[in-house]
């Protein structure tokens, strides 16, 4: 398959799934989780920050961290790449859906989930923090008026609204996103290591029921051997690539 007609079963294909990674967010800005470990953070393992026992041991640390990157993707905004996906899910309506690895907020900021499809943030979303004792979500204030950590309207403690390390991810979102590859007619991969499962398993879905899937990344990937084609760019113009 070549780009033209990569182009031409986009174009035509009633059923879309797409699966975004943090290469989609880095165009705004927005770095990885490792990246993000800089400075005083530096010292400090993933787990360190985002598991259930780092919590649990250091609360205000962990909250402190997230305070952070909730200040910085708030200062981002959305890029072509997520401008495009919303247009495209306006294009295909119903039967488009997203599923995203990213936390930062920006899909929605720039019209997913608005358009007539569905979306779901896979590992959570850095804007919102849930009720320990009842699991309700809650967004958070504004940065300059956070307090951490953050209680909710009910009085309890929240917690950030992330999956952490040894957390699985939302049940209903994984099923919905499994259903929605498996009876895609096309499928797209942006953006996304392909190490991180099960949301790396999405594409198999697709491809396993016959459809087409297509990556967008600059770089290969543990995925890139399975695509039906690859588009070696970044994310906006990947997808500008695939959509004029």
């Amino acid at each position: 398959m070549d780009l033209a007609e990569a182009r031409a079963a986009l174009h035509s294909a009633r059923r879309v799934a797409v699966l975004t990674g943090a290469g989609v967010s880095a165009e705004s800005g927005i770095p990885t989780f490792r990246d993000a470990q800089t400075g005083h953070w530096a010292r400090f393992r993933p787990e360190d920050l985002a598991s259930p026992p780092a919590y649990a041991r250091d609360p205000e640390m962990v909250w402190e961290w997230y305070a952070g990157r909730y200040r910085d993707v708030l200062t981002a905004q959305p890029n072509d790449a997520h401008h495009l996906l919303a247009r495209l899910e306006r294009e295909k309506g119903a039967d488009f859906f997203l599923a995203t690895q990213n936390v930062d907020g920006l899909h929605e900021r720039a019209g997913s989930g608005q358009g007539g499809g569905r979306m779901v943030e896979l590992h959570g979303n850095l804007l919102s923090a849930r009720d320990e004792v009842t699991g309700e979500v809650f967004l958070l204030p504004e940065p300059d008026v956070l307090v951490t950590p953050p209680v909710s309207p009910l009085g309890n403690r929240m917690r950030p609204n992330i999956v952490w390390f040894g957390e699985f991810l939302p049940e209903d979102a994984l099923e919905a996103a499994a259903d929605a590859f498996a009876a895609a007619e096309v499928a797209l991969v942006i953006g996304t290591s392909g190490a991180v499962y099960p949301a790396a398993g999405l594409a198999g879905e697709t491809l396993r029921w016959g459809g087409v899937v297509i990556e967008i990344n600059p770089d290969d990937t543990e995925l890139s051997h399975q695509m039906t084609y690859c588009v070696r760019d970044v994310a906006s113009r990947g997808l500008a690539a695939l959509l004029e």
